[in-house]
């Protein structure tokens, strides 16, 4: 539902919680038959239908210099591996405001922790208004059936609305719904009591 609105989301996780793996997947259902680029560093999925791109530092192809190039493009959505520096965060507000979807993971322990680190990247408080779409933070989690399942927290809404643009509504931990979830996976058998407890605060 989020992807249909465009604007930009991000997603944040530790390394190996497939956030890429979820963005590929948002823009293959919401973006069929539509042109998709990909900035990656480096290309983690190989996918025919999207136009991939990757970061090459010895030749000046950073994230923001094959924004640029790929804006020229006119692709209706973009997948961006990470915005790390300034430049690749303002390039990403720009491809949004412009009505790209785009889909981005930046650093960050928590979904209100991602709002704060745009703004260190130089984002200013009012862009973040017009473009966030939404936020998520998600883990992969051990289930009881040996197998994985994947968790995630989001922000978005009047919920969002409220964190970026009142900093006394970023709290430094996980949303209330993220501890509903794990316990309501307690109580349906799907993971133990000692894996909700591991990953209670992220």
């Amino acid at each position: 539902q989020l992807v249909r609105h465009r604007g930009l989301i991000l997603f944040s996780g530790p390394m190996g919680s497939g956030k890429t793996t979820t963005m590929y997947q948002l823009a293959r259902k919401a973006m069929k038959n539509r042109v998709v680029m990909t900035i990656e560093d480096p290309v983690e999925i190989e996918e025919k239908n999207f136009i991939q791109l990757q970061v090459n530092n010895q030749a000046n192809m950073s994230y923001d210099q094959l924004l640029k190039v790929g804006l020229r493009h006119r692709p209706e959505a973009f997948i961006i591996g990470e915005i790390r520096d300034t430049l690749t965060a303002k390039m990403a507000i720009r491809a949004a405001l412009s009505g790209h979807l785009v889909l981005s993971t930046v650093h960050a322990k928590n979904v209100f922790g991602v709002i704060s680190r745009m703004e260190q990247l130089g984002v200013e408080q009012s862009y973040l208004a017009q473009v966030l779409t939404g936020v998520c933070y998600q883990r992969l989690l051990p289930t009881t059936q040996d197998s994985i399942a994947v968790l995630y927290d989001l922000l978005a809404g009047d919920q969002l609305n409220l964190a970026v643009m009142d900093k006394n509504n970023r709290p430094n931990r996980m949303t209330a719904q993220w501890s509903n979830y794990l316990e309501e996976g307690v109580k349906k058998c799907e993971i133990t009591r000692t894996t909700a407890k591991t990953y209670q605060e992220g």
